[in-house]
């Protein structure tokens, strides 16, 4: 396993070893003795797992109580991942990073409490799978506006391209009103 820094320090880019042969591969996908080594000390408590169509953006969702850290990968297809800094004493609030994943490239993010995440599905279909550090909890889910001019991710929409929206991603917040982790 290889694990890569980003543009946000906290936030990891891991490549998993892959043992590849005419039969076709096997990867750890999660090695708690080694995501340790790694500096990712997390116990995980729920799985969950989407499948969206092209042009879906799903986020850029938090919780602003029971964070949530997310190991994150793709399974099927190729997403575009955007994660944002809302810890207001980092001194990379409000920054952004965003990383391809996708079942070919294999590559799996970590994000640790205190930053919001989405993604946008680019192949016609692609499921997504991540391991969650706390449980699901609606009340204190909260949702930034995905196009923040603000924050200013760069999606690679295509031109006049409209993302679809759950109704939920449409009402997101920019982040001069969101709240914020200390």
């Amino acid at each position: 396993m290889e694990v890569l820094p980003s543009r946000l320090p906290d936030v990891l880019v891991i490549k998993p070893s892959i043992f590849e042969d005419s039969r076709g591969f096997f990867m750890e996908t999660w090695n708690r003795r080694e995501f340790e080594r790694a500096g990712i000390d997390a116990t995980f408590v729920q799985d969950n797992h989407s499948k969206s169509v092209a042009g879906t953006v799903r986020g850029l969702h938090y919780q602003i109580e029971q964070a949530q850290g997310k190991l994150v990968r793709v399974v099927s297809g190729e997403i575009f991942d955007a994660v944002v800094d809302l810890r207001k004493s980092s001194p990379d609030f409000g920054q952004w990073v965003g990383e391809l994943l996708s079942a070919d490239n294999r590559k799996q993010l970590w994000i640790p409490r205190g930053f919001a995440h989405g993604f946008l599905v680019l192949s016609v279909t692609a499921e997504f799978q991540y391991k969650c550090t706390d449980y699901y909890a609606p009340e204190h889910e909260r949702t930034l506006q995905w196009n923040d001019p603000d924050i200013g991710i760069d999606w690679p929409l295509l031109e006049d391209e409209e993302p679809i929206l759950s109704a939920k991603d449409q009402a997101g917040i920019p982040l001069s009103e969101a709240e914020v982790y200390d």
